[in-house]
C-alpha cells in the first residue's frame, strides 16, 4: 500500500507544480479533480484512472443500505468516487480518491462515508485503498487513508509524512 500512496504523492506533487492557475482563479472542485487525475494517471501506467466512475462492468456502484444518502444523483443512491485507479474490465480496484477544496464548507462526513463504503471488503467492488485529500492553494491541508471500511491511522500518518517530505503537505 505504501507504493500506491507514494504514486499518489508523486501525482499530487506534479499537480501542484503545474496547476497553480486553478488555485489562482479559484476554479471548481470538478476541474481540480480532473486535472489531478491526469497527473495521477502518469503514475499508474498499467491501470485506468477515471473521474466520477460509477460502474464495475454492467453494475452501478450503490451505497449500502442504511448509509447516508448520496448527493451525487437524482435517486440518491449511486456512488461517484471523484477519482479511481482501477482496471475497468476486471474487478481490480486499487485506489478510490475523494477530493475536496480546503474552502469547501460542506460536511466532510459524506466523503468519509463514501470511502468507507468503497473500501468495505464485504462488498464485491471494494477498492483496496481509499484516500481523502483536502487541497489548499499551496498543498494538501489534510488527508486520510481508509482500508477495509475504516480509517487507517498508520497509513494516514505515512501519507501525511510523504506529503510533507514532497513539500506539498501541511499547507
Amino acid at each position: 500500500m505504501h507504493a500506491e500512496l507514494d504514486k499518489l504523492v508523486a501525482g499530487l506533487k506534479e499537480f501542484y507544480g503545474r496547476e497553480a492557475f486553478l488555485f489562482e482563479h479559484d476554479l471548481g472542485e470538478r476541474t481540480m479533480t480532473h486535472r489531478l487525475a491526469v497527473h495521477i494517471e502518469r503514475q499508474f501506467p498499467d491501470f485506468e484512472v477515471d473521474c466520477d466512475f460509477d460502474r464495475l462492468g454492467p453494475r452501478t456502484l450503490n451505497l449500502p443500505r442504511g448509509s447516508i444518502v448520496s448527493t451525487d444523483d437524482h435517486l440518491g443512491k449511486s456512488v461517484y468516487p471523484d477519482i479511481v485507479v482501477h482496471q475497468r474490465r476486471v474487478p481490480n480496484n486499487v485506489l478510490a480518491i475523494e477530493v475536496r477544496k480546503a474552502l469547501n464548507h460542506q460536511p466532510i462526513e459524506h466523503d468519509r462515508q463514501k470511502l468507507r463504503a468503497l473500501t468495505d471488503p464485504h462488498i464485491w467492488f471494494a477498492y483496496w485503498i481509499g484516500v481523502l485529500v483536502v487541497l489548499g492553494k499551496t498543498g494538501v491541508t489534510a488527508s486520510e487513508v481508509f482500508v477495509s471500511s475504516q480509517p487507517h491511522e498508520e497509513l494516514s500518518q505515512f501519507l501525511a509524512r510523504r506529503l510533507i517530505e514532497a513539500g506539498i503537505g501541511g499547507a
